[in-house]
């Protein structure tokens, strides 16, 4: 098998998770986190490589390029969904990847049941998606420290600001 296909094999719908779950996972820690991760940058790196070190197996909910465009704006995402889900599969930290539509990924960890939810600082843990699912079974939900100077966005405004920039 080469690379590219060992890489899509860490991507699964939520059905082919779920089997694998019952199936393969059932003493496992799992810990759940989502996002857009549009340009992968190292506050990406460093709080996936943080979330893996929660438990034993790391799901990153990735949204779907129409969930992105819904959030971020007609601009996004830069970055197609596969190829996205391609690089997070590249990391070592990311066991599995599941591309989901909706806007949240409520669907998600109500059927995965994570032991553990992730997310950024910038979100109380009371506001995380899923919290209230979590918390009624005796996970943990985990607001994570933020790295506040790595950003998709200000990466794409440095990119405006330098090219405008060079253009005038």
């Amino acid at each position: 098998m080469n690379n590219i296909n060992s890489l899509k094999s860490k991507i699964k719908s939520l059905k082919e998770f779920l089997i694998i779950k019952n199936n393969t996972l059932k003493n496992k820690i799992i810990v759940f986190t989502n996002g857009c991760f549009d340009i992968l940058h190292r506050g990406h790196i460093e709080y996936l490589q943080k979330a893996k070190t929660l438990g034993d197996v790391l799901v990153v909910g990735l949204n779907s390029d129409s969930s992105v465009k819904r959030l971020k704006g007609e601009n996004r995402p830069i970055n197609k969904e596969m190829d996205r889900a391609i690089c997070l599969a590249a990391l070592q930290a990311v066991d599995y990847i599941i591309i989901f539509n909706e806007d949240t990924p409520y669907h998600l960890i109500k059927n995965i049941r994570p032991h553990v939810l992730i997310k950024g600082g910038d979100w109380r843990e009371e506001e995380i998606v899923g919290y209230d699912i979590v918390k009624s079974y005796g996970g943990k939900v985990i607001s994570s420290n933020f790295f506040s100077n790595y950003s998709t966005s200000k990466i794409i405004q440095r990119i405006i600001s330098r090219y405008c920039k060079n253009k005038t």
